[in-house]
Order: C-alpha cells, then sequence, then structure tokens
C-alpha cells in the first residue's frame, strides 16, 4: 500500500534496536503506583493499552533513581522490595509483546521532590535537595548536594539503568530537562556552585556527562540512551537556545537520541506542555535548530497531535522522531490510524490538562476524550452484546455520540435522534474559537465513527414520545445536553445580545467594543479570543473569582492569558440591564456602575434539560440518562457515563 505519510511510518534504527515508526510514546506517568512505590497492575494495563495503539516505544515515567535525596511517591526499582523487579519485567513484556519498545525514564526532581505528592503533609516535610543552596520561590529550604552525594546519585543512574535492562527494558530515557535535577545543575538559574560541577558550560554538564557515562557503562554499546534536555529554559536567567545548542553538543557522544523539549516545569508548564493557547507543535524550532548542529538523532515533542504536521516536521528534517503524551491518552490507536491512512478517525487531544489536574489532584489518569484511560484493567475491547436490541440515543452532543458508537460497537441496532442539523451539541460552537477548534472536530469525528458503525443518525429530528414509541426500542439513552441559562436580567433579548451557545452564528456581528457577561470558563474562554481579535473586551462576573469551574492545571493558565489580552476584568459586579450602550451592574459596595460595550456576549452558565428526561422516561423497557441533561459538568463527564451506559444495555 502507499502510505499517506511516508516518512512518519517509516522505521529508524538506533544502536542494536529497530523501531518500527517515528512515533514515539514519550514519558507519562501511570495510572497506579503501590504503597512500595512499584508499578500497580493498572499501570501496567495502561502502557500496554499505548503498545496495542502501535507506537515505536513506550516510555514509563517516572522511575527515581535514588530516593534517599529525591523522597517523592513514583517509581522505585532495586532488589529489596519485594516486588519491585517483578513489577517492571511484566510491563516490560507487555509492552514488548505487541512490538514496541519498552523504554523507561530515569529520573531525579532535585530541589522540586515532591511535586506530584496530592499528601500536603507529606510534601512539606520533605528534604530538599539542588545542586546550590538557597530558598525556593514558595519559602522551602534547598540543601546543596555534596560531591559523595552527587557520586551516589551518578552511581544509582547506571544501577537502575542495569536492573531496567534486566526486567526487559530495551532503552532508557534519561530526563535532563524541566527543572528537573540534571537540568537544575546544567541551569545557571540554579547552579551557583564555585567547584567542578558550577561555573562554566562545561562544568554545568559534567553531572549530566557522569550520569550518561555510568548508564552507559551498565547497559553497554548498542543499547540506546535517549537524553531529554529543554533546548531553551524560556525564562530570564536560565540559559537560552544559543546555550541550548552548546551543551547538547558536548552532550551528543554520550546519547544516541537528543529528545528535545523546552522549558522549566516550574516556571512555564504551559510551555514545557504546550496548552490549548499556544500553536499546536510550538517547541519544534528548538529541536530543528540544535539537528543543525549534532550528529545523532533528535526527537521533538510538544502538543503534537496532526499527523500532517509531524509527516512535515520529519520530511523537511526538523527532527528525526516525533513525540507524543497527551495525544496518545486521547487516542491511543494513533499511530495504527496513521500507518492504515485513516487519520481521520483519529481522536485528537484537546489539551484541556483534564489528565494532568487529575493526576495531581487524585493520583490517576483521566482523558476528557477517552473513557477507557486509567480503566484499562476493566477491559478495552468493547465485547459484542449476548442479545441484539434497539437502542434509540437522544441527543448527538458529545454524550450522546459516544454511546451510540459504543452501542453499534456491540451490536445493537442504534438509532441517534438530534433536533439540529448536524452533530455535535454543545460543541459545535467551538467552531468559532480557533484554539478550541479541536472540541468542535471531537463532535464531527464521533459523529465519522457512528456512522462507519452503522448507526442511523437522524437530524432535525426532535424525540418526542410519540417518536420514541414509533421506534419501539428496547433501551432509550437520554444524552439531550443542557441550554443556556437566560436570567431574568432586563434586556437580555436585546438586538445587542448574543448567547455564548449561538456565538459562531453571530461572530461577525460583534462590535470592537464588547461586553461578555460571565467570567466561568466560557465566558473566560471568549473573551481570550475577541482580546486575540484586537476588541475591547470588558468581562463581568457576579463572583469574586473568575473561572472556578476550570481543572487546577488549565485555570492559572487562562488566568495569565486574561491578564496578558488586556481584558478588563469587573469581578462582584451582577448585571441589572442590558442596553444599546452596555450593561448596569451593580458593585461589591451596592453602587450602580454602568460598562460600556455596543456587543453583549451572555456566558451565564447551563441549564440541564431536565423536561425531556421527564417526557421521555418511560419510553422504553430500560431507559439510562447521561451527560449534562442530568446535571451540567464536563465534556469528560458526558462521554465517560454515555459510553457506560451503552456498556449497560
Amino acid at each position: 500500500m502507499t502510505r499517506k505519510y511516508p516518512h512518519l511510518c517509516q522505521p529508524i534504527k538506533i544502536g542494536n534496536v529497530y523501531f518500527r515508526n517515528r512515533m514515539f510514546g514519550a514519558p507519562m506517568g501511570g495510572t497506579d503506583i503501590t504503597a512500595d512505590c512499584t508499578i500497580g497492575p493498572a499501570s501496567t494495563a495502561f502502557y500496554e493499552n499505548r503498545a496495542k495503539g502501535g507506537v515505536a516505544n513506550v516510555t514509563v515515567s517516572e522511575l527515581v533513581v535514588h530516593p534517599k535525596t529525591e523522597g517523592s511517591h513514583m517509581f522505585h526499582l532495586d532488589l529489596q522490595t519485594p516486588g519491585s523487579l517483578a513489577s517492571f519485567t511484566y510491563t516490560a513484556d507487555a509492552i514488548r509483546r505487541h512490538g514496541a519498545i519498552a523504554s523507561v525514564e530515569l529520573s531525579h526532581s532535585g530541589q522540586y521532590a515532591g511535586t506530584y505528592l496530592t499528601d500536603k503533609n507529606q510534601k512539606e516535610g520533605l528534604y530538599q535537595w539542588g545542586p546550590s543552596q538557597g530558598t525556593r520561590p514558595d519559602g522551602r529550604e534547598v540543601h546543596e548536594l555534596t560531591e559523595a552525594l552527587i557520586a551516589e546519585i551518578v552511581e544509582a543512574y547506571g544501577e537502575k539503568a542495569a536492573l531496567a535492562k534486566r526486567a526487559g527494558f530495551e532503552m532508557v530515557m534519561v530526563h535532563g530537562g524541566h527543572g528537573w535535577l540534571i537540568n537544575q545543575f546544567l541551569s545557571p538559574w540554579f547552579n551557583k556552585r564555585t567547584d567542578g560541577y558550577g561555573g562554566s558550560r562545561e562544568n554545568r554538564v559534567r553531572f549530566a556527562i557522569e550520569v550518561l557515562q555510568s548508564v552507559r557503562r551498565a547497559v553497554g554499546d548498542g543499547f540506546p540512551i535517549e537524553f531529554r534536555m529543554s533546548g531553551s529554559e524560556l525564562f530570564d536567567g536560565g540559559y537560552d537556545l544559543a546555550e541550548g545548542i552548546e551543551i547538547a553538543k558536548l552532550l551528543e557522544r554520550h546519547v544516541d537520541i537528543l529528545h528535545v523539549s523546552a522549558g522549566t516545569y516550574q516556571r512555564g508548564f504551559g510551555l514545557t506542555h504546550p496548552s490549548m493557547f499556544l500553536p499546536h507543535g510550538s517547541n519544534v524550532y528548538l529541536a530543528a535548530e540544535i539537528k543543525k548542529h549534532v550528529s545523532v538523532p533528535v526527537a521533538t515533542v510538544g502538543g503534537l497531535n496532526d499527523p500532517q504536521m509531524m509527516e512535515e516536521i520529519i520530511a523537511s528534517g526538523q527532527a528525526d522522531i516525533v513525540e507524543m503524551a497527551r495525544a496518545l491518552l486521547a487516542d491511543p490507536a494513533l499511530p495504527n490510524k496513521v500507518m492504515a491512512n485513516q487519520d481521520d478517525t483519529i481522536i485528537r487531544c484537546l489539551r484541556c490538562f483534564t489528565c494532568m489536574a487529575e493526576r495531581a489532584e487524585t493520583s490517576t489518569r483521566r482523558c476528557t476524550v477517552n473513557p477507557l484511560i486509567g480503566r484499562e484493567r476493566d477491559g478495552l475491547e468493547i465485547p459484542r452484546a449476548p442479545q441484539r436490541k434497539k437502542v434509540l440515543v437522544v441527543g448527538a452532543g458529545p454524550g450522546g455520540l459516544q454511546a451510540a458508537w459504543t452501542a453499534a460497537r456491540r451490536g445493537h441496532e442504534v438509532v441517534l435522534c438530534e433536533k439540529n442539523h448536524e452533530v455535535g451539541g454543545i460543541l459545535i460552537g467551538e467552531q468559532a474559537i480557533d484554539f478550541k477548534y479541536e472540541m468542535y472536530q471531537l463532535g464531527q469525528t464521533l459523529g465519522k465513527l457512528c456512522a462507519d458503525a452503522g448507526v442511523d443518525i437522524r437530524l432535525n429530528t426532535p424525540v418526542t414520545p410519540e417518536l420514541a414509541d414509533s421506534i419501539h426500542p428496547d433501551a432509550l439513552i437520554i444524552a439531550a445536553g443542557s441550554e443556556a441559562n437566560v436570567p431574568p436580567i432586563a434586556g437580555i433579548h436585546h438586538r445587542n445580545v448574543v448567547l455564548i451557545n449561538d456565538y459562531h452564528h453571530h461572530q461577525d456581528e460583534i462590535d470592537d467594543d464588547v461586553v461578555v457577561l460571565g467570567g466561568g470558563l466560557a465566558g473566560c474562554e471568549v473573551a481570550i479570543h475577541l482580546a486575540r481579535q484586537h476588541k475591547r473586551v470588558k468581562l463581568v462576573e457576579m463572583n469574586a473569582q473568575l473561572s472556578p469551574d476550570a481543572n487546577i492545571r488549565h485555570r492559572p493558565l487562562l488566568l495569565a492569558e486574561i491578564e496578558k489580552s488586556g481584558i478588563a476584568v469587573y469581578t462582584e459586579h451582577r448585571a441589572l440591564a442590558i442596553n444599546d450602550d452596555g450593561v448596569r451592574c451593580e458593585n461589591a459596595r451596592g453602587e450602580q456602575v454602568n460598562i460600556s460595550g455596543k456587543s453583549v456576549i451572555c456566558a451565564l452558565g447551563q441549564r440541564s434539560r431536565h423536561e425531556v428526561i421527564e417526557a421521555l422516561r418511560d419510553c422504553a423497557p430500560w431507559v439510562a440518562q447521561v451527560g449534562d441533561c442530568v446535571k451540567v459538568s464536563t465534556i469528560t463527564t458526558a462521554i465517560y457515563q454515555g459510553h457506560h451506559a451503552a456498556m449497560d444495555v
């Protein structure tokens, strides 16, 4: 067959190891870590699922090499802990049996030990070590590593690499970026030492080289060593790209792959992991420039999920390998779909940070668009139902689409009715906001998957009890979604007012002077979008805080964008009336103020469509309700509930 993306699908040999394509699985932490810090069975299933999807390698993250000076509750590997070596062996085997190469990330967080701990008391009790003594911005003391401890840590990297090889891993990644310990030594911001490990560039690189030499002695020649580095730290006081090039040149003879990422974790999370506010591939330029100066293969990473973009990166010589993490959460089968020329069925990562917020909040994994992430042990296959039934799904939003697709794959006869002229539900409106366009694409992709699975999709078809009775379903899944909340504010139906759900129909009518009424997630995001169009935007919120409904990873980036965009923010302002010239509000002191704006966008939340549930709840022997029609929530909730409702039929 002729490959649509030949460069992306081309194998590559590194050391003595053969990789089946150029799509690598970047490190992503697992879904369970035992009390003894071994890989739990859910994590083994998580990594195996990635391997089955066709990726060239799967990197297990993160193996703490020296718990004595790290202390974080991440993976450990030693011969003393019962089950430690075995857990890594079973995981490597689970990855390799599907044709992917098993790799493990060797890591030390240095002065940022405890970043992933959800137990704040345990985090407070950690002893922080770094290249230099000092105080972190959060007030925690950092203790300078002695040369004796440095030697211990260097030796520990080799010991862990040897054990990983014994367990069946055929590759290791040494984490030298993102503000972790090796990066702290490389960085003039963190490293203030005056001995042989500080000062000059050669001295700052010394620790990294000693670590890589220790690993090479442990694993031998031909065993690939990947080194992850930040091409630039991307903040004043850190090293820039020019320095990153020189660091790469000093390291290249000790590594087999230079994996070029960006930024420093604690000073630029949304840059290291490019947020939806940045273009896809925003960090590729760093790898492309470093590649001009080194002879070893170079990998790039950061918000990549488009096969056409990744093909161009390889074809144009910007990098030899593309790496993905979040994109393979959203669709682990992405590489297989690329290899099979089925890229139009890829479910793309939304860069919403649900996955990383859940990690920080509950030490688990969850993905907005993939209901199986973190639940792989429950079964990855969609089993055929023992009896074929007729299933009626009401509403083609994300929950209804997922329910219909899952039910069809189970072998049921599925009718999906949607009152609008296209599928997608609340996602339809996202087509007008450039950085949220992938949410609109999600609805279109799920619609295609439903059609391909044989779902009878009926548009412009609101479901009444009479229609449901005529279809005579065995099972009814109500996913009728929500509608815009329209409170009784004087003038809210005025001609200059646009409801957020209808913005995509009226985007060309919005004046350059605009008020966004409602500072929740939807209001904040449309305000940012309008500000990027160089409009004068006022954001009005009745509560004291903006967007408490955003997750803990996305919200700080959202607020930073609002500040950067020059949006005028009015918190604790309650709207009283809307007129041709803007909105009359009452502030926290009880004063009435006028906020000017020729256009007003109302983003005052959503209201569940409970009336649809009430009208249809007796229209089938078995009835389920999912998503916003039950309780206004998230895409994550709708898709998860829709999938499992269909699994229950």
